[in-house]
């Protein structure tokens, strides 16, 4: 009886570890914006573009700031989002707006979606979304807010928030704005696919994806297919993913990857210091996420495998 009940001492630490443990890996654009800029969708009504302005204004660390502003329209879309497979014409609408706003050297990238009217009207994109794709396309140190008086994807803002860099003389790789883009299609292809998947969450994805980034910058630019294959697998697994992300799914992720690699993203000084500034501070809200299995609820289901592991042995030891 004394073995069995180390036997069943060991079993129960591993069942513990399994459930309840939970590890993580814990670029600035070159040129930063002067001061913010707020970008404001061409198709909003009178009303609707000021209920923006006051919206993302309001949001500003420091009221009395300046900004500059600049409409985007169907032809802003088609010039930074076409290039990497979007099909938008120049009579294409937009809505979502954004406020990007310079922040002080490795603050790192932060983003708010701000509600319209106590509405949340960004339907598809979500914060992390936008901060890792601003990563990718080169961008640093900013506070980004969005906003959008419709209900709408929220494609909009994030062409607004690459001509804001552009009309402001710091003009972004647009290698690394159209990974940015594919970044943002798979993300949100593997969040639609796993909604309401038990386990799956958004920002264990995206704290995923940063810690892939993050990993792919301290190997540099020859860095190998094989290894970001590695990359994927461990930050998938450090994220608790590794059995929910299928192999479709995987396969667009070392593909994105590798695009990453290839558009000349860890050519900068400060891509690595910024993806890990973003892994780190997605992973330790991520944390939040597991923090919730220490309910009465999961600890009444670790106490039935406690018991079926007691009656198993029990029934193996007569």
């Amino acid at each position: 009886m004394k073995k069995l009940k180390v036997i069943l001492l060991g079993i129960a630490s591993l069942v513990a570890v399994g459930i309840f443990s939970s590890s993580f890996n814990v670029a600035k654009a070159d040129d930063n914006l002067s001061q913010p800029v707020m970008t404001l969708g061409s198709s909003l009504t009178s009303s609707q573009r000021q209920g923006t302005i006051d919206a993302l204004s309001g949001q500003l660390s420091d009221s009395s700031s300046n900004y500059n502003t600049i409409t985007v329209n169907g032809d802003t879309l088609v010039k930074y989002l076409n290039p990497s497979g979007s099909n938008f014409t120049s009579n294409s609408g937009v809505w979502s707006s954004a406020l990007i706003e310079p922040t002080s050297s490795g603050s790192g990238i932060n983003v708010n979606i701000v509600d319209y009217n106590g509405k949340n009207n960004i339907t598809s994109i979500t914060a992390d979304q936008y901060r890792n794709a601003a990563l990718t396309a080169g961008i640093s140190d900013a506070n980004i807010y969005v906003t959008s008086a419709t209900a709408i994807d929220g494609s909009g803002a994030l062409a607004g928030i690459y001509a804001a860099y552009s009309k402001n003389g710091n003009s972004l790789n647009q290698s690394q704005v159209n990974a940015a883009q594919d970044e943002m299609g798979v993300l949100s292809g593997i969040t639609q696919a796993n909604k309401g998947t038990n386990g799956y969450t958004d920002k264990q994805l995206n704290s995923a994806v940063a810690g892939m980034k993050a990993d792919l910058a301290k190997q540099g630019n020859n860095v190998s297919k094989t290894e970001i294959t590695n990359i994927v697998n461990n930050n998938l697994q450090q994220n608790n993913l590794q059995n929910i992300i299928n192999n479709n799914q995987k396969t667009q992720l070392i593909n994105l990857m590798v695009k990453i690699r290839d558009s000349g993203a860890l050519n900068s000084s400060n891509f690595k210091q910024q993806a890990q500034k973003l892994s780190s501070d997605i992973t330790s809200k991520a944390k939040n996420i597991f923090n919730k299995l220490n309910t009465q609820e999961n600890r009444n289901f670790v106490q039935k495998i406690w018991d079926s592991i007691v009656s198993f042995f029990q029934n193996l030891f007569k």
